[in-house]
């Protein structure tokens, strides 16, 4: 598989016979070099939104239209932009499972919040959640937005995934010791890959204290645009 940082929590995951581009904000990220979106967009299959803060799910709808693929995520802002928008949508709930193609995805809980602007102020867009997205027996846990949580026990039973996509980058989410300490809580991670952190200044601007916490554990501070092969 292949797992490419976008800038903030946005990925592009190929992962069995899919591209899934996952919390696509493209337009506005100060991370991300706006004259490579359509090299980050190719061939995409699904777009997975994990919440609706537009740093999250700012281009998924425009995405969806130009390509002529489903969002997938929680049920309410799926089906809301299946009306209001005119989108192909997969909605599902928290314990659920979908098979996109070879590779299911199940919607797992996180702690956060969830909302979209409008002109009358914040609209309510479901519940915020994490990923787990799983193909011939591999399985990575992408956070979402989140503090630690007792669920992530579970989670790890339940799905034992081998690499985290954790965001760490602090103030809104964990920050690199809380997600340092979740994984080693809670986890047994191979490999952990951060994200969430180096946007702006009011965030993280380095991975090392999680590297630190973290001995005997691939921690990769990942690069916009660079491929990590795993």
């Amino acid at each position: 598989m292949q797992i490419t940082w976008l800038g903030h929590s946005s990925f592009r995951i190929a992962i069995g016979n899919q591209i899934l581009l996952v919390d696509p904000w493209l337009s506005g990220n100060p991370m991300f070099p706006e004259d490579r979106r359509a090299e980050a967009i190719k061939g995409a299959t699904h777009v997975l939104v994990s919440h609706g803060h537009g740093d999250h799910s700012g281009n998924a709808v425009g995405i969806c239209k130009e390509l002529g693929i489903p969002a997938v995520g929680i049920y309410d802002l799926m089906h809301w932009w299946e009306g209001a928008e005119g989108i192909k949508t997969i909605g599902f709930n928290k314990g659920g499972t979908v098979a996109l193609g070879d590779v299911s995805v199940t919607l797992v809980n996180a702690v956060h919040s969830s909302s979209i602007l409008s002109p009358d102020g914040p609209v309510y867009a479901g519940a915020e959640a994490g990923f787990m997205i799983e193909h011939a027996g591999r399985t990575i846990y992408f956070s979402g937005d989140t503090d630690v949580m007792a669920d992530m026990a579970w989670m790890n039973e339940l799905h034992a995934p081998e690499i985290g996509i954790l965001c760490a980058g602090g103030h809104f989410t964990m920050d690199m010791k809380r997600a340092a300490f979740a994984a080693k809580k809670f986890f047994n991670f191979k490999t952990v890959i951060p994200c969430h952190y180096r946007t702006f200044p009011l965030l993280e601007q380095s991975a090392a204290a999680m590297t630190a916490a973290l001995p005997g554990v691939d921690v990769r501070e990942p690069e916009v645009m660079v491929a990590i092969s795993l």
